[in-house]
């Protein structure tokens, strides 16, 4: 069964093998644990939303049509990740001021200042140019899958992870 593509995987899961949900989880749970940590940047719910990733995959297993298993998967991560984020704003009006500067120095002493700069940079850009960034330079993910993901077309992807990248680049080393 390890030698199965994922597509067939997760067919034989939609059918009702759910053990083939363990090969799955073997091959994507670090992708989409460090896809959500480098969004989130809070290994607590980055785990938490991992687990429900493949939680709802299994439960909505019905609704996968086939195509690229990748594309289907994180799109799962990222509507949760969307979620996640809209709670979060909910909550935000209760947060003291006070709190969220002791979150930054802590983080700020866990860190190295590079990445702590690099974090700090990757913060000053949109979600949706964060994600690209993360989802192809991070997470490795092809133009083509990240498209799809996205709603969009390679060409496009490409065109506005280039821009993100040259952003990112200007901002870091005036910055320095």
């Amino acid at each position: 069964m390890k030698q199965l593509t994922d597509e067939e995987l997760m067919h034989d899961v939609a059918g009702g093998n759910l053990d083939a949900m363990t090969f799955i989880f073997e091959r994507y749970h670090l992708r989409i644990y460090n896809f959500l940590y480098q969004m989130l940047r809070d290994k607590d719910v980055a785990e938490d939303i991992t687990q429900n990733v493949f939680y709802k995959a299994i439960r909505y297993r019905s609704s996968y049509k086939g195509g690229q298993f990748v594309s289907w998967i994180f799109k799962i991560a990222r509507n949760l990740l969307s979620s996640h984020y809209q709670e979060k704003q909910r909550s935000f009006n209760n947060i003291k001021v006070d709190d969220l500067s002791e979150e930054i120095e802590i983080n700020k002493r866990d860190s190295t200042e590079d990445i702590a700069h690099l974090h700090s940079v990757l913060k000053t850009l949109k979600e949706e140019d964060r994600e690209l960034i993360i989802m192809n330079r991070l997470q490795g993910m092809k133009y083509d899958a990240i498209a799809v993901i996205t709603n969009s077309t390679e060409g496009a992807v490409k065109v506005k992870v280039h821009r993100i990248i040259k952003k990112l680049r200007t901002v870091y080393f005036e910055t320095t």
